[in-house]
């Protein structure tokens, strides 16, 4: 109830008391669990003038590969739990067919399943890792070599670490983030899949000299910066976060992506690659900063998608390849 409202109530009339509101809401996000329907009988009237502009009424251009009108019909709908298996395919597909939970392949290793499996109870957890389907499909333009060195620069809790490691271990790789706490979480999992652990900074990399003397003379092959944004491309599932978007993180956002960017593409060895990525489907968050990247360093553009993932009720997210 709570997540039908944040996702619906602010294109219904505001003349509308909170049951009445409430209802209307239900019924827009189709919601049909036995308790929801005992809320409104039968016969409760067709839903109220409903306008989906208003739930986002902000002028920000949406990036090339999707449209405002899909994006906002998709915040109706609560999107799939994905997990990437690593390890044990068959005993994976084996215990979900047991325990009868509906499961599809969107790729070999990328696995849709019902929102709310409890998955966690029943699956290895070693064998596998709760990743968006978008998310895993920037990990397709990583492609690591033995012996390359990897800096995750905005590592959060690890998830495109851990994706690099997972597809060649052979590698050597720093990470780093301005809170301690994550870093300590990603330990945790880098142990839980058994891959030695990384060498960790705590830095914030949008402050150029805080990150020089964490970093000092190592330069790497491969720089991923998975950057703070608005999130926009995974509000279906966080729709709280659309209900209560304030447009005045769109005023310092953008600069903070930038700076992150410019910074860490300092320690690239020449010829070695940065991947931008965001999970928002907004220009001022992509494309424009990808604009002031290119101004501001030598890198070139060698790949860019806005990877759409509506069809597949998986978020939606941005990567841009440069290459120095």
């Amino acid at each position: 109830m709570a997540y039908s409202f944040y996702r619906c109530s602010k294109g219904l009339s505001l003349s509308l008391d909170f049951e009445e509101r409430m209802r209307n809401c239900l019924k827009l996000c189709n919601a049909s669990s036995k308790h929801i329907q005992t809320f409104y009988p039968e016969d409760t009237a067709e839903p109220q003038v409903f306008h989906i502009d208003q739930l986002f009424d902000h002028p920000y251009s949406f990036s090339d590969g999707i449209t405002r009108e899909e994006w906002l019909d998709s915040m109706l709908l609560q999107p799939r739990l994905f997990i990437r298996i690593r390890k044990d395919k068959q005993k994976i597909t084996d215990i979900l067919k047991e325990h009868e939970i509906n499961h599809e392949f969107t790729s070999d290793t990328c696995l849709s399943l019902p929102n709310g499996a409890a998955i966690d109870k029943i699956l290895p957890e070693e064998s596998y890792v709760v990743q968006d389907a978008s998310s895993q499909l920037t990990g397709s333009y990583f492609n690591p070599q033995k012996g390359e060195s990897w800096y995750d620069s905005c590592a959060g809790a690890g998830g495109k670490s851990l994706m690099v490691k997972d597809l060649e271990t052979a590698i050597k790789i720093t990470v780093s983030d301005k809170r301690d706490t994550i870093l300590h979480n990603l330990n945790k999992r880098f142990k839980l899949y058994k891959h030695n652990l990384p060498a960790s900074h705590v830095v914030d990399v949008s402050d150029k000299k805080q990150l020089a003397n964490s970093i000092g003379r190592q330069r790497f092959d491969n720089i991923i910066c998975d950057v703070p944004c608005t999130g926009s491309g995974t509000w279906a599932r966080t729709p709280e976060q659309l209900y209560y978007f304030d447009k005045a993180v769109m005023d310092t956002l953008p600069a903070l992506q930038k700076a992150i960017a410019v910074n860490a593409s300092a320690y690239l060895n020449p010829g070695s690659k940065l991947f931008y990525i965001t999970c928002s489907v907004l220009k001022a968050e992509n494309e424009e900063v990808v604009e002031g990247i290119l101004a501001e360093t030598g890198l070139q553009v060698e790949d860019q998608l806005l990877i759409n993932g509506i069809k597949k009720h998986a978020d939606s997210m941005f990567i841009t390849v440069f290459r120095k």
